[in-house]
């Protein structure tokens, strides 16, 4: 697995803590979530924000 941009993983962060109810284990749904709620217009930057944060809710469900 490659290392995520710092950036990346603080955006992510922010937009979890703020709208949590957004996002959830589907990368389409967190896709569609992170182009409303940002501003990223790079494809590229939006969908790995999306994939990092469909891992962290993954990995919360995994584990609660």
């Amino acid at each position: 697995m490659a290392i995520k941009p710092k950036y990346i993983k603080q955006l992510a962060n922010v937009l979890l803590e703020r709208y949590p109810e957004s996002f959830n284990t589907d990368f389409e749904t967190n896709k569609e979530s992170v182009s409303a709620l940002t501003t990223v217009e790079s494809k590229g930057v939006r969908n790995r924000i999306a994939g990092y944060i469909t891992q962290k809710k993954s990995q919360a469900a995994a584990s609660a």
